[in-house]
């Protein structure tokens, strides 16, 4: 057993609130119990916040919010490059955090934590280029230009498939516009939240600039989202709950930036490179054990080339190693009610599906105890399959046979989501075809399903999303409000 895992099974964590620069104990007195992915062993116990912790937590952002956005945007990137810096000082902090709470391995979760390090370095040198506009009138004599401001208080809401990746893509752009927060750890990661926030102090960022919150997302999440005094909420999670968000948000048309979930085509052409297609396409499926709205979990093959590649596909597949151990390619799922949904949903499509691969835990009497799923394909003869309208979260894909690359893209449109997709093919034209036609926020030629950057926006079509991007640019859409700024000068100075 790794070294981290065998420190965090000997230490159970009490975790409370980060609210105006300091812990607190909820008001309430039970706490959540958080149990390791991997070993199946309780982790942490954190505060199951009530609506007068949330409160307490919006209060101090809204105080701080004058002050904070003040500042001019130059100065508040440089906090945040103090920030980026403390990450950085405590990278293998944050790493083992982050290997701790999901059950990755310390790679995956350094090569996380380097993205959230970048994210931040991104959104800090946007404080020099919060840009408006210099505008052209058809009155004589009059000068217009736009600026941005912020909202207020921003609720930020975070899974737990990428913690601090999730949290750095939601505050630095938040902050850098001026907003104050307060963030809703997810119920798998509160640690991870907790740790970030300290940092942040030790930054100097001003005390209830940034706030965290934890406990069940019925409860304290819906307590943030409710809350009068939030101007702009950010949530990234599953479809059914943005759809709550988005009728809560309405009632106050508090902005609203929703990233949801995906059900991801990943296209192979007759003419793919063969290795290349089962490598990007394993990586997309069971890398970070699927737990990615961009996970490529229709795998959409076309006849030619079809027999050869499920053969290839189903060796690499089955040749994955499971654990947290430096070389794993994949590892546990992130809780236990995740680990039996996957199970109930995997044995609900053998009945009509083709098992090919995996389906069920691991040989390894070590892994069992926590919550793993060997890499998982399943055959779909039905173009139309009702699993391909699952999102699964999980290492479980669908492989499809089509007769060609104009099927491929009906298929892969057949789809209420829209987020993600991939095309193989040696055809950059095919690859150019595809992409202009798909329905989707990001389409990749000859990698894998996902990889957005900092500067990059990501979000999707239909079920994915509400329209808005994070990050990027367009993240200042979501965290700032544009302000027209006219005056009318003498044409005449005599």
């Amino acid at each position: 057993m790794d070294s981290h895992i065998e420190i965090m099974t000997k230490k159970i964590l009490k975790i409370g609130n980060w609210i105006n620069g300091e812990e607190v104990i909820s008001s309430k007195d039970d706490g959540i119990e958080k149990y390791n992915p991997h070993s199946g062993k309780l982790q942490s116990i954190f505060c199951n916040s009530t609506e007068e912790d949330v409160n307490n937590a919006v209060i101090s952002a809204e105080d701080s919010f004058i002050s904070w956005s003040s500042l001019n945007p130059v100065k508040r990137g440089q906090i945040l490059s103090s920030i980026v810096a403390q990450m950085k000082k405590n990278i293998s902090k944050l790493t083992e955090c982050v290997a701790l709470e999901t059950g990755k391995s310390l790679a995956d979760s350094h090569g996380e934590v380097q993205g959230a390090i970048l994210q931040g370095e991104y959104f800090a040198g946007e404080g020099m280029r919060l840009y408006g506009q210099s505008l052209n009138s058809g009155m004589d004599g009059k000068m217009s230009h736009t600026v941005r401001e912020a909202h207020g208080v921003a609720g930020l809401i975070v899974p737990a498939n990428t913690p601090i990746a999730n949290i750095a893509w939601k505050v630095f752009p938040a902050l850098i516009c001026g907003n104050t927060a307060v963030l809703k750890s997810s119920e798998d990661a509160p640690n991870t939240a907790n740790l970030f926030a300290k940092l942040t102090k030790d930054a100097d960022l001003p005390d209830g600039v940034l706030n965290v919150i934890h406990g069940i997302g019925q409860i304290a999440g819906t307590a943030l989202v409710a809350n009068p005094k939030i101007k702009v909420i950010s949530f990234t999670g599953s479809t059914h709950v943005g759809q709550i968000i988005a009728v809560e948000a309405a009632k106050r048309l508090a902005r609203v930036s929703l990233e949801l979930g995906g059900k991801n085509p990943f296209i192979v052409c007759d003419d793919a490179d063969l290795d290349k297609a089962v490598y990007w396409a394993c990586l997309s499926a069971f890398s970070n054990a699927g737990q990615r709205c961009a996970a490529g979990s229709r795998i959409i093959v076309c006849e030619g080339i079809y027999e050869k590649f499920k053969a290839a596909l189903i060796s690499k597949a089955s040749s994955l190693t499971l654990g947290v151990h430096e070389g794993s390619d994949l590892g546990p799922v992130i809780n236990r009610a995740q680990y039996e949904k996957i199970i109930k949903t995997i044995n609900e499509a053998k009945a009509t599906e083709m098992l090919l691969c995996g389906g069920q835990p691991p040989e390894d009497e070590e892994l069992q105890k926590g919550f793993y799923i060997k890499p998982t394909i399943l055959e779909c003869a039905d173009l139309n399959a009702p699993i391909n309208s699952i999102e699964i979260f999980g290492p479980v894909a669908t492989l499809t046979k089509v007769e060609d690359l104009y099927q491929a893209l009906e298929v892969a449109n057949n789809s209420k989501y829209g987020l993600t997709a991939a095309i193989h093919t040696k055809d950059i034209d095919r690859g150019l075809w595809f992409a202009s036609r798909i329905k989707a926020g990001l389409a990749n030629i000859n990698f894998g399903t996902y990889g957005s950057e900092p500067h990059m926006p990501f979000g999707g079509f239909g079920l994915s999303g509400n329209g808005t991007r994070e990050p990027g640019l367009e993240a200042l859409n979501v965290y700032s409000e544009l302000k027209n700024i006219a005056m009318l000068t003498r044409t005449d100075l005599i």
